[in-house]
């Protein structure tokens, strides 16, 4: 009899993927958000087992365990300017901020030894929370500027102790009105704290398969461009500002560049 009651449901769920659009937006976030918290509760006896705690070395597990994602949900990844990312030694990755899925793209480049700053709320997510810990990544409360500066003094400081890359997204959160946010300055002071380059990405615009409001999900291509480092050496805090505009703008004609229309030709995708 249950399997009676079963077959009418194991027959709409196709029937719904394939017919409404919202039915798909909610199934893939959803399926997005538990397969990564499964994915985490994975990572994190392995982290433990490797590391024996937090290290960012454990950030290697998690991008080995997650770069599978993007197949169940139908992306695919374009990335040019690998290159760049070969620079020896500490370095901040800046990049915009578009929605959760900025973290499959992350973690299809993620060069060694880095790790993230992020919001203080994702420590509370459960096993990805822990698995965030346990990856060395860096923790700020928004709503505190004193807290944040106090932050990425501390972190400049161990970017250089322990020769570590960071991650950051300077517009301080998800934006996807088709443009850039006007960038938050603690990603570069932390840069000129540390004496260390900064690398701009640009993941390209989600619009053309992603669209929060609308509730779409579709399948799509992401183009994630790297653009040549920028030196810090011997600036100051007076040159936070400059540093910034000057990443604005190379990282928002990119973002220009690279959103228009994706066309599949016979070129090269990272898979």
């Amino acid at each position: 009899m249950d399997a009676l009651w079963m077959a009418p449901l194991l027959l709409l769920l196709p029937l719904l993927l394939w017919t409404s659009s919202a039915f798909v937006f909610y199934f893939k976030k959803c399926f997005y958000v538990a397969w990564m918290m499964c994915l985490a509760l994975v990572a994190i006896p392995l982290s433990i087992l490797k590391s024996g705690g937090r290290d960012v070395e454990n950030m290697r597990i998690v991008r080995f365990l997650v770069r599978h994602v993007k197949y169940f949900l139908g992306l695919r990844f374009e990335v040019s300017g690998s290159e760049h990312l070969q620079t020896e030694g500490p370095y901040v990755i800046i990049s915009n901020h578009q929605s959760s899925l900025d973290v499959l793209g992350l973690m299809e480049i993620l060069p060694d030894r880095c790790t993230m700053i992020a919001k203080k709320e994702l420590v509370y997510a459960g096993t990805v929370g822990l698995i965030c810990w346990l990856g060395g990544i860096v923790f700020i409360n928004r709503k505190k500027t004193s807290d944040a500066k106090s932050v990425m003094a501390d972190a400049a400081k161990t970017m250089l102790d322990d020769q570590i890359r960071l991650w950051v997204f300077p517009e301080g959160t998800r934006n996807q009105r088709g443009d850039l946010l006007p960038f938050k300055k603690g990603a570069f002071h932390l840069a000129v704290q540390a004496q260390a380059p900064i690398i701009p990405i640009v993941f390209s615009s989600y619009n053309n398969f992603y669209l929060r409001k609308e509730k779409q999900f579709k399948s799509g291509t992401i183009r994630l461009k790297i653009l040549p480092k920028i030196e810090t050496k011997g600036m100051t805090s007076d040159d936070v500002a400059s540093l910034s505009d000057k990443s604005f703008n190379l990282m928002l004609s990119a973002f220009r560049d690279i959103s228009a229309p994706v066309t599949h030709s016979n070129g090269p995708l990272r898979h």
